[in-house]
């Protein structure tokens, strides 16, 4: 992890009619770092990554990818500038097998024709992109299995090897745990932990408090669209106004 700011939230607000939803929020994501994203149920997460993403449009403030304004930057320019993301519904092709989901995603990155129905060789750059990231992830014992009948927390991986495939610099994981069973937790905190060795820089929302203090650098806590404190997360554990806004209630 360097000093180097790869992802900066400057002044930035979304105020819906007269409610102001994220509050003047300033932050600043080192590379290689690792953040957690924690808060109470409507406390701004997930609102705080669609800014990011693209997926809203804050109305003030700003947000820079290595120095640089993403403001003019729809969702698409943005994920080619180097910014990925999860959501918390699955963005897979069911009736696709797990090679050609994440090959798909991999020859978007490589560029020439993109068909899931073209006959794609399993030699080529986007095949040999496929099978290096579906080893990472754990799946690669999987690749002619159709996606839909996996279970959540093998989808999930699946999401993040065709993440990794379109090779982002920054990613953004919203809840990668929910609904997954909790046999499959501990499997998919690896695999989030081996995306982070790559030395990608990383945030994460996430409600189960546990994993977020397993694998971040540093965790962020939202409350009523505030930034309240981010720090390491033994002094976010141990922060009064942290426990009494957030950890003493149920997430």
């Amino acid at each position: 992890m360097s000093n180097q700011n790869v992802l900066e939230l400057v002044n930035l607000g979304l105020k819906i009619g007269g409610a102001r939803i994220i509050d003047d929020v300033n932050l600043r994501v080192t590379k290689g770092e690792f953040l957690g994203v924690i808060g109470p149920n409507g406390a701004g997460k997930t609102t705080l990554f669609n800014l990011i993403s693209g997926v809203m449009t804050p109305t003030e403030g700003d947000i820079q990818l290595n120095g640089d304004s993403l403001s003019p930057l729809g969702i698409e320019q943005r994920a080619r500038a180097g910014l990925g993301r999860t959501f918390q519904t699955s963005s897979l092709f069911p009736g696709l097998t797990v090679f050609e989901n994440v090959r798909l995603a991999a020859q978007v990155k490589v560029g020439g024709e993109i068909s899931a129905f073209k006959f794609p060789t399993r030699t080529d750059e986007a095949a040999q992109i496929t099978f290096e990231k579906l080893e990472l992830v754990g799946l690669s014992d999987r690749v002619d299995t159709v996606a839909g009948v996996m279970s959540h927390g093998d989808k999930r991986k699946l999401e993040i090897a065709m993440l990794l495939a379109s090779d982002p610099e920054v990613i953004l994981f919203d809840e990668p745990m929910a609904g997954v069973a909790s046999g499959d937790v501990r499997g998919l905190v690896e695999v989030i932990g081996e995306v982070h060795k790559l030395g990608k820089t990383v945030l994460m929302v996430e409600h189960h408090i546990e994993v977020v203090l397993d694998l971040a650098d540093r965790v962020a806590v939202m409350h009523n669209g505030q930034l309240l404190a981010a720090d390491s997360p033994d002094k976010i554990m141990a922060n009064a106004t942290v426990q009494s806004a957030y950890l003493g209630e149920s997430a």
